[in-house]
């Protein structure tokens, strides 16, 4: 239930942000809202920046109320906002739902993923949370799937389609949002905020289903007590001195990972309907052909390769993941840029390339929900969320848009050069990401979260 329901915010993230790339073309028609390029490009910034603004807001909301209730407001927030999105009329109302609904997605980051790495076993919570995150695709998948009806003026009219591409995730999260209300609080956060009973009750229930169940759970060794007390909101002077004093280094390795995994994914998934459209001729409704093979190969990334970030460990993982995807980027790059690649050939290049990024960039996710204490983890993780998609995920899709805007403005001779730039910088950003971790990674597998970061909570620690 866990893993279903609070998974499922990937999945409607994944599908808006392709939906966007499918439809970028088809709103630059005059039948719809006749946006052009770089409007297009302002749209998903403005998407993007929405969900900075609700991962900050909703991620100190996480650790001060509570994980439960958390995902359940930010999930409604997306559902009424996006679906609103599908009547928008120009480029502002359109650009002013998406902001909203982006604060929704934005914050259920910080919740789910505390709540989800608070109700995993360690031994098993690299694999889970990377493939909850790669989830993701499933969302990328559903949408490009959809957009081959949708945007096909042969089967639905070009103004109507892509608006009800927009209720497909408030359709679907209607349904997880009342199944979300089964979920509990995390256990974890009921303790450090003196609601012990609560917490307890929580175990015991999942326990004893456990035993029906004919399983049997082994006892735990008494040197794993942590003793803890009520501990009151953490001040933003105590985050910064906890952050930039006593886990500087990790600080800096989640900023560098969240931060150049981000500026790739948004450069690539927001832009390359325009780039298959523009440098290639592929028709609107013929895109999905392409997006549902790309999306597919980075659902199975996270899936097939997230079992050894658990054994094999985090720390060679997550740094060849980075490493070998920037290289392949350089290749494709420079493919592109002399004109030997045809659409198909690109498309393929990318699912192989981001096959493996998939499974590196989740990872970025779970290194930063791991490596800081309960009672910031929210916050933590909104904080990295926010600075990554700042530096990246703003920047890249109004960059991206710019140079290939500038590229293709004589239709008679298409510059590939801007383009091929901006591709070098994604993977430049990528290898920085996997070197730093390479070198200040954190060997988190198997290690429970107390034993990674002691709660600010703690009164007395367990022995080590």
């Amino acid at each position: 239930m866990v893993l279903i329901t609070l998974g499922v915010s990937w999945i409607l993230d994944g599908l808006e942000i392709q939906f966007a790339g499918a439809i970028a073309t088809t709103l630059e028609l005059p039948t719809t809202l006749h946006l052009h390029p770089g409007q297009f490009g302002i749209t998903t910034s403005i998407y993007l920046a929405g969900e900075v603004v609700g991962a900050l807001v909703f991620g100190r909301l996480a650790d001060s109320l509570g994980r439960r209730r958390l995902f359940l407001i930010t999930l409604g927030l997306y559902l009424v906002f996006n679906g609103l999105a599908g009547f928008s009329f120009d480029f502002w109302s359109l650009a002013v739902l998406r902001f909203i609904a982006g604060m929704g997605i934005g914050g259920e980051y910080a919740a789910i993923n505390s709540a989800i790495d608070e109700l995993i076993p360690a031994r098993f919570r690299g694999r889970v949370d990377i493939a909850v995150n790669g989830t993701y695709w499933a969302g990328a998948a559903i949408a490009s799937a959809a957009s081959l009806a949708l945007l096909d003026e042969k089967i639905i009219p070009v103004n109507v389609g892509w608006r009800i591409g927009l209720f497909i995730g408030p359709l679907i999260g209607v349904v997880v949002w009342m199944l979300r209300r089964r979920i509990p609080e995390s256990p974890r956060w009921l303790i450090s905020h003196g609601r012990a009973e609560e917490a307890a009750k929580i175990v015991d229930d999942i326990e004893q289903g456990v035993r029906a169940a004919g399983k049997e759970i082994p006892k735990v060794d008494e040197s794993k007590a942590i003793e803890v007390r009520n501990y009151p909101p953490v001040t933003y002077l105590e985050i910064t001195k906890i952050m930039l004093g006593k886990y500087r280094k990790r600080s800096v390795l989640g900023f560098t990972l969240m931060t150049t995994q981000s500026f790739l994914y948004n450069a690539i998934f927001f832009t390359q309907g325009q780039v298959l459209g523009k440098f290639f001729g592929v028709a609107p409704d013929a895109l999905g052909f392409f997006f549902f093979p790309f999306a597919v190969g980075n659902l199975l990334g996270p899936l097939l390769l997230g079992p050894f970030f658990d054994t094999i460990g985090r720390r060679k993982l997550i740094s060849s993941t980075y490493i070998v995807s920037g290289v392949l980027l350089v290749a494709s790059g420079y493919l592109f840029w002399i004109g030997a690649l045809n659409a198909t050939t690109q498309a393929i290049f990318w699912s192989v390339i981001f096959f493996i990024a998939s499974a590196g960039a989740s990872s970025g996710y779970l290194t930063v929900s791991e490596i800081f204490p309960l009672e910031l983890r929210g916050q933590a993780i909104s904080y990295f969320f926010a600075i990554s998609q700042l530096c990246g995920g703003v920047v890249a899709p109004v960059l991206f848009g710019y140079l290939i805007e500038l590229g293709t403005k004589d239709v008679h001779h298409l510059d590939r050069t801007p383009l091929f730039w901006g591709f070098m910088i994604g993977a430049i950003l990528m290898i920085i990401g996997g070197v730093v971790e390479a070198f200040i990674g954190v060997d988190a597998e198997g290690k429970s979260l107390e034993e990674l970061a002691t709660p600010l909570s703690a009164v007395t620690a367990a022995s080590t």
